[in-house]
């Protein structure tokens, strides 16, 4: 019996504010399978994406690693089981898991934004690079992969080149806050402060509850002088995530640019 297969596809984005935010897409994939596979395919699915909306990684992996079991030719519960694992930190499994996934369907480009992700936190940019040169070969119009593809270049020092692709990314999608946030970030580091401030601002105005956004602004505030306003921000921004406060936090896993680190240590450390 010929049926198909809806199963949610995980795109994990850059570690930001308060935790992983993850975008959901679908992509239904054909098999043959019987009603009743399906559905109890379905019912785990649903399970995943539950424990994984609730934060317990270990039990989503179990979820999927279940449907890996049942539906071994479906790319896209590799794909998930990927996600759970860099949530876990678990890099190179995750990238088992993705090359996996890209051996089923290669023309998919979830599966190469993905691993970009997860050879991002390696700290193998270049080959991150080429992954999401591969998205862009496939959907042109991926802000997503401009947007991981600027912070890449940023962790080759290339922020020029990172500018280019937030902006990019921003062109595409207008509202694409964490791609503007990078925008300013960006900007503060090759010196045009002015723009950085002037972008920080809007963020924070547009997104109150954008913990990235207040923090950066602090610390800009800060070095201009407007310690007040400076330290209202970083309120804030504590309040919705205490990160902030961990500078080797902010510069490996957030990874602001170096300029942006220096400043929040001037903060921090009332420099």
């Amino acid at each position: 019996m010929k049926a198909w297969i809806c199963v949610l596809l995980l795109s994990l984005v850059l570690f930001l504010g308060s935790g992983s935010n993850i975008v959901l897409a679908q992509e239904a994939i054909k098999f043959t399978y019987n009603k009743e596979d399906l559905q109890k395919g379905d019912d785990i699915a649903k399970a995943a994406l539950e424990s994984t909306k609730k934060g317990d990684f270990v039990q989503a992996e179990k979820y999927w690693t279940e449907l890996i079991e049942k539906f071994p030719d479906n790319p896209a519960v590799w794909s998930n089981r990927g996600n759970s694992r860099i949530s876990q930190n678990r890099l190179e499994e995750a990238i088992t898991d993705f090359n996996q996934a890209i051996t089923l369907a290669p023309d998919a480009p979830d599966a190469y934004l993905n691993r970009g992700t997860a050879l991002e936190g390696t700290g193998n940019y270049l080959k991150a690079i080429q992954d999401y040169n591969r998205v862009l070969e496939l959907n042109p119009d991926d802000a997503m992969a401009y947007n991981n593809r600027g912070n890449a270049q940023g962790g080759l020092g290339k922020w020029k080149l990172a500018l280019a692709d937030y902006q990019k990314a921003i062109e595409l999608e207008p509202n694409f806050a964490l791609a503007r946030a990078n925008d300013s970030l960006a900007l503060y580091q090759l010196g045009r402060t002015e723009e950085a401030l002037k972008t920080m601002r809007n963020l924070v105005r547009k997104y109150p509850m954008f913990p990235d956004a207040r923090a950066a602004l602090t610390a800009v505030l800060w070095e201009e002088g407007l310690q007040g306003e400076a330290e209202s921000n970083w309120v804030a921004a504590v309040e919705m995530d205490a990160r902030y406060q961990d500078l080797n936090w902010v510069n490996h896993v957030r990874r602001w640019p170096p300029e942006m680190v220096s400043a929040l240590d001037r903060f921090i450390n009332l420099n």
